[in-house]
């Protein structure tokens, strides 16, 4: 098949977007789609309207709603109530994974997962705690069980979205092609019910055998405390200054190891008992968070990469993990000015279960990481919904909420679910941003949310993560013009040569490449991309499209495999101690257990 410059021109600088992805690992997302998008749109591919066609789509209005309706439920204190009730009452391991299988599959299935996985992490990291059970043994199942309740319904996850808003943009014109109309509320539950059944049977049973325990932190740190490097510094006017270490107290510390001094550059290691202390001594530690609290009860000791946070009489530690939207990723926390950007000092650092060598201020900062901050009272409540973290909690448990407005919460959310459930009922496909609408829905009870107080306008602004937004209206213009140059069309052509007429192959061949591609780049950048390639495969095929559609929305959706694959394996992997091979180890045989279901389900319920 003969192709145009354009559709080679398209090919190419799609192909550049992908390479540049797996090469680069930390390029963002955003910004290489929207310079692909405006590559092809100066290059006269496809127009400026049909490009930013994306900005306006259905399911970037509808992410951006549900975003904020979700930060309204974790600031009211909804989820986090229904978290602690939860697991309140339960005493094994095996009790509670039961709970959170039920309780994150049905949650997932109507709010955002990754909106459940950050509720879910501090109140499963708590009862481990206490019960003195590793949170490895739990975290990675509950983001495994989000993923999967995320495929029950069309709201569960912002994938279903991206694929439904591209076909609500093809109206009216893709009612003529079968198969490719608008997806239902429930159209899923036929295959992500039984795929949610199988994989919760799997993690319950399967599961717990492949699933790390990190006994070494609770070995060396009592109730799983963390160990973290912890760098204080003795200030001048400090009465430490002149005794020893013995003298001063911090010899036989519940908790934490002096390891070694830092004094003016020289490094004093190992530290005696006689060691003598003086002013501006950065004293270097490796301890626990409990511990560390009663440490910083000493007086004269202070932080010892921001020292100036003095100024700030009342002292709140907090825990947050860094997302890949932190903006200061792969500088050091010394280049990162936590206090001049977020009123923090940062007091230590923990990565994937191990104790971090080397200085504080020296320690280059990686998406996943958990940081211990002294920072001020307010700081939770700031930040809670900052894309720059996947989670922020207050190690003291003293959190901002309005519990006030729960109940009006709740009942907000209750009004979302009745009034996506009617407009299901009554949807028009020729007016899809009617009041019907999963988008009027979504962004009128966020509106709601606003108006009664249950969220603040800042806090909804700060919800609605606008790289992501990026990512998905500039991946569905790219989309675009795969199919406007000829791309999609002739790698259709090329598809249906290799597997030659039998559907069933060709279902089985997208589907493997939406899995490969989903688990090392953007699941939502994937679904917009594939989704012209499944449709063109339908019309030269002359096969019903629908199936092909549900195989790449559900591809996309199930990653399990890779941390960087679906957002909410990476928020788990630091408070989790994680590591790569423990998303193989448990994610390849999920995979392909769920690979199995949906390819011998998705061909009965929606036949070719």
């Amino acid at each position: 098949m003969d192709l145009s410059w354009q559709a080679y021109f398209t090919l190419g600088i799609t192909a550049a977007v992908f390479i540049t992805l797996q090469v680069q690992r930390r390029a963002s997302t955003d910004i290489l789609f929207l310079g692909a998008l405006l590559v092809v749109t100066s290059a006269g591919v496809i127009s400026a309207e049909d490009a930013f066609a994306g900005f306006a789509n259905p399911a970037v209005l509808t992410i951006a709603g549900l975003l904020a309706i979700t930060a309204g439920l974790r600031t009211s204190g909804v989820l986090d109530w229904l978290g602690h009730k939860l697991l309140g009452t339960a005493t094994s391991e095996k009790q509670a994974l039961l709970r959170l299988t039920a309780a994150t599959t049905a949650a997932s299935a109507f709010l955002l997962n990754t909106a459940v996985v950050a509720m879910l992490m501090p109140v499963v990291v708590s009862w481990c705690r206490r019960r003195n059970i590793s949170p490895s043994r739990l975290l990675l199942p509950v983001s495994y069980l989000a993923i999967l309740g995320g495929v029950c319904t069309l709201i569960g996850t912002s994938t279903t979205l991206v694929v439904n808003g591209e076909l609500l943009q093809r109206l009216p014109e893709g009612v003529s092609i079968t198969g490719a109309e608008p997806l239902g509320l429930f159209e899923l539950a036929a295959v992500g019910i039984p795929c949610a059944v199988a994989g919760s049977v799997f993690l319950i049973t399967i599961g717990p055998k492949l699933l790390p325990f990190r006994s070494g932190i609770i070995k060396q740190l009592d109730e799983q405390r963390r160990e973290y490097l912890v760098e204080m510094q003795i200030q001048p006017d400090s009465l430490l200054a002149g005794q020893t270490v013995e003298q001063a107290g911090l010899r036989h510390l519940d908790g934490l190891f002096l390891i070694e001094i830092d004094r003016s550059g020289h490094i004093i290691t190992p530290v005696t008992p006689n060691t003598i202390l003086a002013a501006d001594d950065i004293l270097v530690f490796t301890g626990a968070v409990e511990t560390i609290v009663e440490l910083e009860q000493l007086p004269g000791l202070l932080p010892g990469v921001e020292a100036e946070f003095r100024h700030h009489p009342e002292r709140h530690l907090v825990e947050v993990v860094l997302s890949r939207k932190f903006p200061l990723l792969n500088a050091t926390i010394r280049e990162a000015s936590f206090r001049q950007r977020y009123n923090a000092a940062v007091v230590a650092v923990h990565r994937e279960g191990e104790r971090l060598e080397g200085k504080v201020g020296d320690i280059t900062l990686q998406a996943g990481d958990t940081l211990l901050l002294q920072t001020t009272s307010d700081f939770v409540g700031t930040y809670r919904n900052s894309k720059d973290f996947y989670l922020v909690s207050s190690v003291e448990g003293v959190e901002t909420r309005h519990q006030a407005k729960a109940a009006l919460a709740l009942t907000l959310l209750g009004l979302l679910l009745i009034w996506l459930v009617i407009g299901s009922l009554f949807h028009s496909n020729t007016n899809p941003l009617g009041i019907t609408s999963p988008a009027i829905a979504s962004l009128g009870i966020a509106v709601l949310m606003v108006l009664t107080r249950c969220l603040k306008p800042s806090d909804a602004r700060n919800a609605i993560n606008i790289q992501v937004l990026l990512t998905i209206a500039a991946a569905l213009g790219l989309g675009k013009a795969l199919s406007a140059s000829g791309a999609a069309q002739a790698l259709a052509t090329t598809m249906l040569s290799v597997a030659g007429a039998n559907p069933i192959w060709i279902l089985l061949g997208l589907y493997i490449i939406t899995v490969v591609l989903t688990e090392t780049i953007s699941n939502n950048a994937v679904a917009a991309m594939l989704l012209p390639l499944a449709i063109e495969i339908a019309q030269a095929g002359n096969i019903n499209a629908r199936p092909l559609i549900i195989a790449v929305t559900l591809a996309a959706s199930l990653s399990f495999i890779t941390p960087i694959g679906y957002q909410t394996n990476l928020m788990v992997m630091g408070p989790g101690g994680y590591r790569s091979r423990d998303y193989l180890r448990c994610g390849i045989p999920l995979a392909i257990l769920m690979g199995t279901c949906a390819l011998t389900i998705i061909p009965r319920v929606w036949p070719f």
